[in-house]
């Protein structure tokens, strides 16, 4: 009888579907799903390259493409949930699951659509109910490094 999976071992195999199913719809042809997935990555970062999709360009081109057809243009671009939503339900997700760094990436397109710093604040606060303190006070962290940068850029001028 085959021993039932941990909550662990049931994530990873549901992230290796996941990238198995990205990975495999990458492969189709799909300028029309790059190109919306470049339109969804212009409109959350005002018309300007995502440096780190940029970065994995000339190393991971399959990747990036990855990430231009299936995550952007094909899950991003879908029209159930306006793109202010879609922010703050993936800051929750990555506040939640302690990924900094992509936190403040998406904290920082929040912000660009609208979302106002007390709503990510909030935001925060929830996490600490759904992840703990330790991964609230993570996220609160990058918010503020965020915040900061922020300021710095609006007194400096853009």
């Amino acid at each position: 009888m085959r021993k039932p999976r941990s909550l662990a071992g049931r994530i990873a195999a549901i992230c290796v579907l996941a990238l198995a199913v990205g990975a495999a719809a990458a492969q189709q042809p799909g300028s029309e799903r790059i190109a919306r997935g470049e339109e969804v990555m212009n409109a959350l970062n005002e018309g300007k390259p995502q440096p780190a999709v940029e970065a994995l360009r000339s190393d991971f081109p399959f990747l990036a493409e990855a990430i231009a057809s299936y995550a952007l243009g094909d899950v991003w671009g879908r029209s159930a949930l306006d793109p202010r939503a879609r922010q703050i339900a993936t800051v929750a997700a990555f506040a939640a699951t302690g990924q900094r760094s992509v936190l403040k990436i998406h904290a920082g397109y929040a912000l660009n659509l609208g979302v106002t710093r007390d709503e990510l604040k909030e935001v925060i606060y929830l996490t600490t109910v759904h992840a703990g303190f330790p991964r609230a006070i993570e996220a609160a962290q990058a918010l503020s490094e965020l915040f900061k940068e922020r300021d710095q850029m609006e007194r400096g001028g853009k």
